[in-house]
Formats: structure tokens, sequence, C-alpha cells
């Protein structure tokens, strides 16, 4: 009459100890060395006598979500080159006052999950 499933009030679900100590041991690893990627881990669990798959390692990292710390520097493309030479604001002082007077372009990229975006746009 109330429309509730009695399996759902005497269920108890389990608990995989093993999935669970295979999750803290990757948690311990990435605690210690926090640049290991999923192969890395995997080998280092393989050394400490834990038998797991690569794949599994990578779904539990990232249910985990757990990701490798870079210690890669990133390339800061705003500070300017001395050796490139500067070129003049052209449109200083310019009166602006049509449609076709002044055209403009930009070129540039958007990281998404699936790689590169690359978007040129024309201004006018």
């Amino acid at each position: 009459m109330l429309g509730i499933n009695r399996s759902g009030l005497y269920y108890k679900p389990r608990v995989n100890h093993a999935k669970q100590t295979i999750k803290s041991h990757i948690t311990k690893v990435f605690e210690q060395i926090p640049i290991y990627g999923e192969k890395k881990v995997h080998q280092q669990l393989l050394e400490d006598g834990v038998k797991v798959s690569l794949n599994t390692v990578a779904r539990y990292r990232q249910e985990l979500d757990l990701k490798a710390v870079l210690t890669v520097k990133q390339v800061n493309t705003t500070i300017p080159i001395k050796e490139h030479k500067k070129y003049t604001y052209k449109l200083r002082g310019l009166n602006i006052s049509h449609a076709n007077h002044v055209w403009s372009t930009d070129i540039t990229y958007i990281k998404i999950a699936g790689g590169m975006v690359y978007m040129a746009v024309v201004i006018d």
C-alpha cells in the first residue's frame, strides 16, 4: 500500500575490503610521491606486493579524484621577449566612424575535454 519495496528495507550493502585496502594504498602512495601517474603507482603497488591491474589503478584513482601534480614549468606567453620587435599602436588618434574602416583578427585555442579547438575571429 505504501509503495515501499521490502527488499530495500532488509538489504545491507556489502563492503569490498580488498577494494578499500587497494584504495588506501593508492592514497598512501599519492601522499608520499604526488608526481606519480597511473603507471608508476601501479608499479609501486606491484613492488609492495599488491596484485592489481593498471586499469583498476586508473579507475580507483579517478574515483578518489587523485591527479598527478606535474612539475613541468608552464610556458608564460605574457612576458615579452626583448629581441622581438615592438610595433606601435596604429589606431591611436584615428576616428573610427563607419563599418569596414578598421579590421582586426585574432587566433587562439581553447582546451576542451577531447583536445584543442582553434578559434579564429575577424573583427570589423
